[in-house]
């Protein structure tokens, strides 16, 4: 009886840990595949005018990789690190139906914007961006603590010359831009202190600190 029981054990978690990754695959498959209101695009290129077609096709893909972020990290707090990428996120809530539809289907859960200056406590934020991105460097298979690149979310506002947008480097300790975070530290676990929505932070390692401008938080 007891050799039936483990089996049965066994076969269960079996069963179950395969209907999560059929549900892992499904949501991500959705989220990468969606298709965002026609007007969210226009709206941002309406605050950011220079951006061409091709430069908001590439804010549609970070946007998508935020949510992507968000659906890996579950409940727990993401602070976005883009500022045009931001302005997409709140043009596209706007529509209410579409973007209530698009979390159930591709995050199980509503995804609610939280101000950074409205997280509860000043170190969520923090821990947010490390957390943004450590799952950003993952879904881009960038060694997080060591890249020779930055992921799109982490990229895109310097690309795309966004005026309030966030920058950040690969190697600030010698870089003469105080304005620009230091992304190679954000994940590294010597470092603290890091501030949030502020130009730069510094602790004794000389590891500067990273900006998000709002983040998603728990229901």
């Amino acid at each position: 009886m007891l050799v039936y029981l483990v089996i049965g054990i066994l076969l269960i978690l079996v069963i179950v840990i395969a209907n999560k990754k059929r549900v892992h695959n499904r949501r991500s498959n959705y989220i990468s595949n969606y298709l965002f209101p026609d007007n969210v695009l226009d709206k941002v290129k309406n605050t950011y005018p220079h951006l061409n077609a091709e430069d908001l096709l590439q804010v549609e893909s970070a946007l998508k990789q935020y949510f992507e972020v968000c659906r890996r990290a579950g409940k727990k707090v993401v602070s976005m690190p883009s500022q045009v990428v931001d302005e997409a996120w709140h043009q596209f809530i706007l529509y209410t139906r579409d973007y209530k539809q698009f979390c159930d289907n591709g995050l199980g859960r509503f995804l609610h914007h939280v101000p950074a200056e409205s997280m509860k406590r000043r170190t969520a934020a923090q821990r947010g961006i490390k957390r943004a991105w450590k799952i950003c460097c993952d879904i881009e298979n960038i060694d997080s603590r060591k890249p020779v690149q930055l992921p799109i979310l982490f990229a895109i506002d310097h690309d795309l010359n966004i005026e309030d947008g966030f920058y950040y480097g690969l190697n600030c300790k010698n870089s003469d831009d105080k304005n620009q975070y230091c992304a190679s530290h954000i994940g590294c676990g010597s470092c603290g202190g890091a501030g949030c929505g502020s130009s730069t932070a510094s602790d004794g390692d000389g590891c500067s600190g990273s900006g998000c401008s709002s983040g998603c938080g728990g229901d």
